[in-house]
């Protein structure tokens, strides 16, 4: 890596790569605390000219309760899942997505963002891991939640066909790892990435993926500011901001044609913007993939796809 590159990595996104390392037993203590989750309203001034991004964007329809485990293989032990509640009486099996953790950040730290996404009908897990870029710590997470013990609130209520992961910033890194590299990566059926490293900027933070390895629907985005696309001509000489264009095309194309993939760029989001530009998509994006959402699903597919036309979202390229 260039010297320049290398100076923005160790001075200005002060990561450490090697973080994110767990030992390898799946143990899932008792829970912590439980109790309905009410939550912030951070979606509350998001507006958007497109109907259903407007729609997905905010609340849905499940009062949500939260739980949280101790578990013993997870870096900082906590795991958080926000789920929806009538889950504790229906005996039905909701499908589930993972979260991985941007750089210095911990899920006790928005817990919001988890409660609106479980109001959609989904189990949604968190935990306080930092540094999630090997994907070693989402690879354990799930381990942890396959296999709780009976009399475990989860045990039994997991729709194990349709699992998730998104990932944001480091996480993004982290995710595209977490499904292509762990012996449970056949697990998730779908992917969601919001400004993931470019993959020499991963590669030199010790995340380094190859995102020809995924085989399972992927959404991938970031911003246009200049936090995720510096405008430099060439990123192996000089730093391209997180995510630059360049290497949204780069990893689209790596992709198999025969995997379903959509990239997009949110107009005028800046790196720190990304988690509530994409919450409506990302919400859209799951309920298609895991809950077979139809209208969803038109935020995505066809040559009317809304995001399409939507004047929210730009450099939109998809193959269904």
């Amino acid at each position: 890596m260039k010297k320049n590159v290398g100076k923005f990595a160790s001075a200005i996104l002060l990561l450490s790569a090697l973080g994110a390392c767990a030992p390898t037993s799946s143990v899932l203590g008792e829970a912590a605390a439980t109790k309905a989750q009410t939550g912030g309203n951070h979606y509350a001034g998001f507006t958007s000219p497109a109907p259903l991004e407007q729609k997905y964007s905010q609340r849905g329809s499940h009062e949500v309760a939260y739980v949280e485990f101790d578990a013993a293989n997870i870096p900082n032990r906590t795991i958080g899942v926000w789920y929806p509640r009538k889950l504790e009486k229906d005996g039905a099996r909701y499908p589930m997505i993972l979260v991985a953790n941007g750089s210095d950040t911990k899920a006790s730290s928005y817990k919001p963002f988890f409660e609106r996404l479980a109001s959609w009908g989904f189990i949604v897990v968190g935990n306080e891991v930092e540094h999630a870029g090997t994907g070693e710590s989402s690879s354990a997470t799930l381990d942890v939640l396959l296999n709780a013990p009976r009399g475990n609130i989860l045990h039994g209520r997991i729709d194990t066909a349709n699992i998730g992961i998104a990932g944001y910033s480091q996480g993004g890194a982290g995710a595209i790892r977490a499904v292509t590299e762990y012996g449970n990566s056949g697990s998730f059926k779908t992917l969601f990435t919001a400004s993931a490293p470019y993959p020499l900027l991963a590669k030199n933070l010790r995340w380094g993926y190859d995102a020809g390895k995924i085989a399972i629907p992927y959404f991938m985005t970031a911003g246009t500011g200049l936090s995720d696309d510096s405008g430099a001509k060439d990123t192996s000489k000089s730093f391209g901001g997180v995510a630059p264009l360049s290497s949204l095309i780069e990893n689209y194309d790596a992709i198999p044609g025969e995997v379903m993939k959509v990239r997009a760029r949110a107009t005028g989001a800046e790196h720190t913007d990304m988690q509530i530009r994409t919450d409506g998509y990302l919400t859209a994006w799951m309920r298609y993939q895991l809950q077979g959402d139809r209208d969803a699903a038109s935020v995505f597919v066809g040559k009317d796809a809304e995001i399409l036309s939507n004047r929210n979202w730009q450099d939109v390229q998809k193959n269904r």
